[in-house]
């Protein structure tokens, strides 16, 4: 499949940087990385007239236009989704906020002011991508599976996640939590310690926390590393409170 038609089918969500597989496990789709490669080598640095204007970027990757018929709200002040995103309807986006190539944004999901979803990450429905939240993206190695959040998610304020963690559906993070593969998760609710990068389980809400540096210098300056804490799983007063947000559509 030549990259043209990569772009084109990853606009429209016939194809997907990453799948789920009937375990709900998510796999990285090579080949759609490779032409998302390709389209980069193809491309050539031009200044965009007209709309965008003092703008400079590769002429094959411009910035999507929408239309009322497309179902998307894109409000004006700043933000950009890039050529190969997909936006499906009903989704909000918020200025300023970036959606780069080779991402899905499924129905309903809310995309607030200075967000960025990084290339090729996939984001389910019915998702709240807060104010200032950084989802990052991943185009090589190309076997690397992008940061996957999954449906009913809510990210509140200031999360970020990176380097293709998983975020299961209905789980919510509380502001401030960084995730990554080299951040321990620990779940206080089954008193187990989840592995650095896993992914984070269905309903599970997550707050940042701290753990003692190992060693006996560290220690004797009394020194901590940031690690997540799983405090509880999402009931019917957590979800109630989740349910302000709806107000914003």
């Amino acid at each position: 499949m030549n990259w043209q038609d990569v772009i084109a089918q990853l606009e429209t969500g016939a194809l997907r940087a990453a799948t789920q597989d009937e375990n709900g496990n998510w796999h990285a789709n090579v080949e759609v990385k490779q032409g998302i490669l390709a389209a980069f080598k193809a491309g050539e640095n031009i200044a965009f007239g007209d709309n965008y204007l003092g703008f400079v970027d590769k002429h094959n990757l411009p910035a999507r236009q929408f239309t009322p018929e497309d179902g998307v709200r894109l409000v004006p002040g700043g933000s950009s989704v890039r050529a190969g995103a997909h936006v499906a309807k009903g989704v909000i986006i918020m200025p300023p906020a970036y959606i780069n190539v080779g991402a899905f944004v499924d129905t309903g999901t809310m995309v607030d002011s200075h967000a960025l979803i990084g290339s090729c990450a996939q984001i389910g429905k019915n998702v709240h991508v807060s104010a200032a939240v950084q989802i990052g993206g991943v185009l090589e190695p190309i076997g690397a599976s992008p940061v996957i959040i999954e449906d009913n998610a809510f990210l509140s304020a200031g999360v970020v996640i990176v380097e293709g963690i998983v975020v299961k559906k209905g789980a919510v993070l509380a502001p401030g939590v960084s995730l990554s593969k080299s951040v321990p998760v620990y779940d206080c609710v089954n008193e187990v310690m989840r592995e650095k990068g896993a992914e984070i389980p269905e309903n599970a809400i997550v707050v940042p926390g701290t753990r003692p540096v190992k060693g006996d210098w560290a220690q004797a300056q009394g020194l901590n590393m940031a690690c997540a804490l799983i405090v509880k799983y999402r009931d019917e007063q957590s979800d109630a409170a989740l349910e302000l947000e709806s107000i914003l559509r």
